[in-house]
Formats: structure tokens, sequence, C-alpha cells
């Protein structure tokens, strides 16, 4: 005898979606991100900004202080004793010691005696100077200028009469082969003249400048002055006592 099939067993109730529940967890998340993005905003984001710009600002005192430097920075300096002065018919006769000395004072090459006649002493140098760009960042070549003590006359005299003070200087040419430390300097100073009319060709080289200099003073009795070139080509004469 068959058998009447089973009814089907009811359905499971469905739970309906917990709605409230979910918008309520919404809201609460969506407050918190909230908050913290205002507490970010208000709070951290302005501190994290000043903690940037100080940095920068730390930076670029830092890079001012290392440009300053480069500017004093004295490459080559001489000083200049006044041994004795006699006044005579030609004018003043005066005795100097010229010796070049490093930063902190002390002589780096054999002093000379110099006998010159003139209310007026002049110093003649020659100048190398290179582009700004190059000295504000330190260029391993041309991050400073040079310098060469050619001579020293008077008022009284020619230049070409006068005493020379770096041996070297007396032919640029001889000067550049022996003594220049690179084959970059060598070359400046050895077509010197070359460059100084060829303006193209010195930009080639970042040349900003190349000429003679000649400051000069009225030495005072038993004064000492100290002759200098600071990286940027600045060729001054100052008393120091």
């Amino acid at each position: 005898m068959a058998t009447a099939p089973s009814a089907p067993p009811p359905p499971t109730p469905t739970r309906p979606f917990p709605w409230r529940f979910f918008l309520s967890a919404l809201c609460v998340v969506g407050a918190g991100a909230a908050g913290v993005y205002i507490s970010d905003r208000a709070f951290f984001a302005p501190q994290r900004e000043k903690d940037l710009k100080i940095q920068e600002l730390e930076k670029q005192k830092k890079e001012l202080e290392t440009f300053v430097a480069r500017l004093k920075y004295t490459e080559r300096r001489a000083r200049i004793l006044v041994l004795d002065q006699e006044e005579t018919p030609d004018g003043p006769r005066t005795k100097l010691r010229f010796v070049e000395i490093d930063n902190e004072g002390n002589p780096i090459a054999k002093e000379k005696d110099l006998i010159l006649t003139g209310k007026e002493v002049y110093f003649d140098c020659l100048a190398i100077k290179f582009e700004d760009e190059y000295v504000e960042k330190g260029d391993a070549l041309r991050g400073k200028a040079l310098l060469l003590f050619r001579r020293a006359f008077t008022n009284s005299q020619r230049p070409e009469e006068g005493l020379p003070l770096d041996e070297r200087g007396s032919q640029p040419d001889i000067y550049a082969a022996k003594e220049a430390p690179t084959e970059f300097e060598r070359d400046l100073w050895e077509r010197f003249w070359e460059y100084s009319n060829d303006p193209k060709l010195a930009k080639e080289k970042g040349v900003r400048a190349i000429h003679g200099d000649a400051p000069y003073i009225r030495p005072a009795k038993n004064m000492v002055y100290v002759l200098e070139l600071r990286a940027t080509g600045e060729i001054t004469i100052r008393p120091v006592k």
C-alpha cells in the first residue's frame, strides 16, 4: 500500500537585515573618521607643515652660511710691514717687508725686503675670477678666484720698473708650467692674456673676469698691512696695526 508523500518542512523564517544597527555603526565609523580627519587638519597637519618649514629654513640657513663662508674665504694673502721710512728730494723712501702668509698668519714663503721711493705703493697682481654659480657651489676647480702677486712699484716709477713680489709671477708662463696644481690652472696662466681678450673663450672656462689689478696704499712708518684675495676675486689691502 502506497504511502502518502511527507509534507515539505516549513520554510525557515528570514531574519530581517539589521539596517538600524548597520546605519548606527556606519554613523559611528563615519563620525570617528571625521573626527580623526578634523583632528589631523586642526592639530597634526599644521604641526607637520611647521616641522617641514623649520627643516627647510634650517637647510636654507646652512646653505647661506656655507655661501657666506665661501665668499669670505681668503685664498691668498700677504703681510706688508713698513720697516722704515725717510724723506728724500724724490719723495718718501720706504722699506717694506713683503711675505705671503696662511689664514693663521704664518709665513708660507720667503720674506722679501723692498725699498721703494714714492708716496703711493702699488701691488701689481694678476687675477682670475670665476662665475658666481661656481663660487656658490664650491666647485672643485672654479670655486675660488686665483691670484698672482706680480710686482710692487710707486707713483714715481713705471710699473715695469717695479720690484718682483712672486718670483713665479715675474713670468706667468713659468709660474703656470711649474707651480699651478692642476692642468686647468696651468692652462689659464699660460694663456692669461688670450683669455682676457676673448670673452667667448673665457666663458667656456667659467671665467667671469681675468685681468690685472693693482691696489695701493700710502704707507706710514711702523704700520702693518694685509693684502688678500677673497674667493669672489675681491682684492683688498687694509691696515692691521
